[in-house]
Formats: structure tokens, sequence, C-alpha cells
């Protein structure tokens, strides 16, 4: 990536449904250029996909929790991936090193359907020895952007 794709990235992060002649024009480029710039970054896999960014409070699913997970033995790894990718309230997955092997970032209704999710899902799931949970009390700061300063190329 160069500057100008790391420019593009950013100007994207902030604001997904700018139009190709907006972006051009900050960019100094043409449109199709900008737009050639920005399918050569999706092509690369650098950007993923766009989505709208939803207030989970103004949606009924106002509770959050981290999720600890231990399995007992990697042979149950499968299973548990394919439950987590099957659980639409399992926003974040994460591979993890130390007493635990994953976290779980989950958002639900409520204390019923997070006991719900915890003890019928996870817990019924054979393989999990352990699970921790921390419930989320507020949010100071969550953001899916990536930090990219124009500075120097990265490869």
């Amino acid at each position: 990536m160069d500057s100008l794709d790391k420019k593009i990235v950013n100007i994207l992060m902030a604001n997904g449904r700018i139009t190709w002649s907006e972006l051009a024009g900050i960019l100094g480029l043409s449109s199709p250029a900008a737009a050639d710039r920005v399918r050569r970054l999706e092509e690369q896999g650098v950007i993923k996909g766009y989505t709208a960014l939803i207030d989970s409070e103004s949606t009924g699913y106002s509770l959050a929790a981290l999720v600890a997970v231990s399995l007992e033995r990697p042979s149950h790894r499968q299973a548990f991936l394919t439950l987590v990718h099957g659980l639409p309230e399992i926003q974040e997955c994460h591979h993890t090193a130390g007493d635990d092997d994953y976290i779980l970032k989950i958002r639900c209704r409520g204390t019923r359907d997070l006991d719900r999710i915890i003890s019928e899902e996870l817990k019924g799931l054979p393989g999990i020895v352990r699970t921790r949970t921390t419930i989320i009390l507020g949010t100071v700061k969550e953001t899916p952007n990536v930090h990219l300063p124009y500075g120097d190329s990265i490869s």
C-alpha cells in the first residue's frame, strides 16, 4: 500500500458512502481512477466489505458481554467454531494465548438471552471446559477503524 491507498482507506473508514466523484476530488484523481484504486484494494483484500454501523441499544440489543472460553482439547475446536459462526449474537471471536482459548464478544437482549447462549449453546457443546463472563457496563471507545498514517509505504 502506498500513501494514496492509505488515504483512500482512511477516507472510506470515515465515510463508506462517499461517491466516486467526491473521493476523486479529495484525492486529485479522476472518478474512474479513484474507483479503480478502490477496486484494487478490494481485490487485494485490504477492503473486506462495507456495512452500516448500528446503535445496538436502539435495536433492543442492549447487553454486551465478553465471554472467555476454554476448550478441553484442540479436537473440539471445529465444532466450537461452527457453533460460533452459527450464533448471530456473537459479534467477535478471538483466538487467544494465555489462560483461555477464545474470547467472544456477545451482544444480546438481556441477561436471560445471555444465559441461554452461555448455558444452552456454549456449555451444551462437548469439549467446553470453562467459560468466564464479564458484562460490559459501558463502552468508552469502540471502532472498526484501523490506524493508517499516510507516511511510509508498507508491503
